[in-house]
């Protein structure tokens, strides 16, 4: 048994999302009227992400794929035009597929699905960064063409995990339904206002999304080599949106290394959670905890996971490499280069506790309240 290591940025797998668990993050959660503007772009950090505008347009927006080039959910699951018949033979031949899939990967399934479905919130979210001010969502700024590109790539994730879901007959779908509800109605706010910090925000659960390949691995292993396909297309995806990414914290880090350093480090130091922490059905008010813990213990995301990311992203943006920080920067550096071998002391701290604890059952009511042991 493994329990859940607290991270510095805890992600679930989406992706799920990456994890198939993803993008988005959440630095604190407050009424609407208590929430304050914090960590602003002062007029000089502004003018250098505008200045970046015709770079993004000729480096960032080729990366997203024409609409006509794009798979589409109805590609994976049964064809409703299908004479009646025949359409139940394919929902009957999805249904047998999933039979021998265990209750935990459902219930991983479901917690990816559920942070997809809640991306009415992200794109808000982004629409309000400074140096895009999408407010109307019709700006024609090359940050705000890519969030809303960006959003509707995203979007066929969720619905098509949510077809396949509702169709295979293995979860409850009023309960997944209310857990939705919750989460988008939730007083969730994002209080990083610089974009390097939101872009940062982004890379991880899109990258983690790439790594947690095992969604994929075990549909295919049990039989199911449609769901492997689902899980390979979404993850494909999210590769893509993380290099995107990535390629902009690099362009920043080249334009103003200190901020974007100093950036960084404010980050990962803030302990960002994503915003699926908010998961609640309405009976378990530590829902997201306890499907956490599932996720890690089944190996889809684990602490060890996350401090691969960190290293592979150190080493992608030469963090340790950087010459000439001031101050701060310096500081934060140091800070993040030191921080995966600090998560993976944790993590092996945590296994030892965990060895030494009973395991308990717990029920989920995505699962029709299945009890799964952590």
């Amino acid at each position: 048994m493994q329990t859940q290591t607290t991270l510095p940025f805890a992600c679930t797998p989406r992706t799920v999302r990456h994890l198939m668990l993803p993008p988005k993050c959440v630095l604190s959660v407050s009424p609407p009227s208590k929430v304050r503007r914090t960590h602003s772009m002062p007029p000089e950090k502004l003018e250098v992400f505008r200045s970046l505008e015709g770079w993004a347009a000729q480096s960032i927006l080729p990366m997203l794929k024409p609409v006509e080039k794009s798979w589409q959910p109805d590609s994976f699951v049964p064809d409703p035009s299908l004479p009646f018949e025949e359409f139940m033979d394919e929902v009957r031949a999805l249904r047998d597929r999933t039979k021998e899939l265990p209750d935990e990967y459902f219930l991983v399934l479901v917690g990816d699905m559920i942070t997809e479905e809640a991306l009415p919130t992200y794109q808000t979210i982004l629409n309000s960064l400074d140096g895009v001010k999408d407010e109307y969502g019709t700006s024609p700024s090359p940050w705000a063409v890519w969030t809303r590109a960006w959003s509707a790539e995203e979007n066929r994730h969720g619905d098509l995990l949510r077809t396949y879901l509702y169709l295979s007959g293995r979860v409850d779908m009023k309960m997944i339904e209310k857990t939705i509800h919750y989460l988008i109605a939730a007083a969730w706010t994002l209080v990083l206002r610089q974009p390097i910090s939101r872009v940062c925000v982004h890379v991880i659960p899109e990258r983690a999304r790439c790594v947690a390949r095992y969604t994929a691995r075990l549909a295919k292993e049990c039989g199911d080599p449609v769901l492997a396909r689902i899980c390979g297309s979404i993850a494909a995806d999210e590769k893509r949106h993380e290099n995107a990414y990535s390629k902009i914290v690099e362009k920043l880090i080249e334009v103003d290394p200190t901020g974007a350093m100093v950036a960084i480090g404010t980050m990962m130091e803030k302990k960002i959670t994503m915003p699926a922490h908010l998961m609640y059905d309405g009976e378990d008010p530590r829902l997201f905890e306890h499907y956490a813990e599932v996720a890690q213990r089944v190996g889809v995301y684990t602490a060890n996971d996350y401090a691969d990311i960190l290293e592979f992203l150190i080493g992608r943006w030469r963090l340790e490499k950087l010459e000439g920080l001031r101050g701060e920067g310096k500081r934060a550096q140091d800070y993040v280069c030191g921080l995966a071998p600090r998560i993976r002391k944790l993590q092996e701290r945590a296994d030892e506790r965990a060895r030494k604890m009973k395991p308990r059952g717990v029920k989920f009511s995505w699962i029709f309240n299945k009890e799964l042991h952590l």
